[in-house]
């Protein structure tokens, strides 16, 4: 009998083994899909196709050169009541000759945090020519351009344009192609198909403040348009960033959500 035992043992051994993968593997299968949208989320095309949609951070063509983390597909996603609030703001624009063009809506948590990792290496400066010439990158934090929340992550926040109709294509950027000063002449800058704003999308530099005085004539007049019409309906701009605009009241202000930009996230709302 006492020749069996080590037998028997490896037989209890074997079975409790194989007792602990049968009980593992549901555990495995359940694991959730991630977080969703809430439900008062949607698709910004879904309210209004006709909105141009060129989301910058999808690609390499933003301060960090490179795409940046959560966002999965080329989608504006927003909470209802500001997606409905720029649907009535682009009636009134293409009826002007105008359309709206957003460059970035809702913003995951896990894109902000990249942002922070960014600003914290000092020897990453490869997009300084284009997005902060004149800004030490020491100075991010202290100046007010990066920060550990953002109100993109409460859902009610977009930055967004003006093209004038018929839009013309933006040509692609390439990664390592020479970059100008994001406030050089329109002719000078990356060549986007929006109108003239007196600098180009997330430049940070004061003369971003939306009302910078020393922006004048027709790109002054650009940005009253962009800003008095936004806020007729409900969309507050941020004073320090002529693109920046939320609605008010947020359905979410103490919320920062972390879903990935996809229409995964949307539950089967598109």
């Amino acid at each position: 009998m006492t020749r069996r035992l080590p037998t028997v043992l490896r037989g209890l051994v074997t079975a409790f083994a194989a007792l602990l993968t049968v009980t593992a593997a549901p555990a495995t299968a359940q694991a959730g899909p991630g977080p969703r949208a809430p439900e008062d989320f949607v698709a910004l095309r879904s309210v209004d196709p006709t909105i141009i949609e060129e989301m910058r951070y999808v690609t390499a063509h933003n301060f960090v050169g490179e795409r940046i983390d959560g966002y999965r597909q080329r989608l504006c996603i927003l909470n209802r009541p500001a997606a409905e609030a720029l649907h009535l703001a682009q009636r009134r624009l293409l009826r002007q000759g105008y359309s709206l063009k957003v460059y970035d809506c809702y913003r995951p948590q896990r894109a902000v945090d990249h942002f922070v990792r960014w600003a914290e290496d000092l020897d990453d400066q490869d997009m300084k020519a284009e997005f902060y010439p004149d800004v030490d990158k020491t100075r991010l934090f202290d100046d007010g351009y990066i920060a550990e929340k953002s109100g993109h992550s409460r859902g009610s926040t977009m930055d967004l344009t003006l093209v004038r109709l018929p839009a013309v294509p933006t040509r692609p950027y390439h990664p390592g192609q020479p970059l100008a000063p994001c406030f050089a002449p329109q002719a000078e800058r990356f060549p986007d198909n929006s109108v003239d704003m007196g600098t180009g999308y997330d430049c940070f530099d004061t003369r971003s403040h939306t009302l910078d005085p020393r922006v004048q004539g027709a790109q002054r007049a650009n940005r009253l348009l962009l800003k008095n019409t936004l806020e007729d309906v409900g969309l507050v701009n941020l004073p320090e960033e002529w693109w920046h605009f939320t609605y008010q009241p947020e359905p979410h202000p103490d919320t920062y959500f972390d879903f990935p930009v996809s229409a995964k996230s949307l539950a089967g709302r598109r």
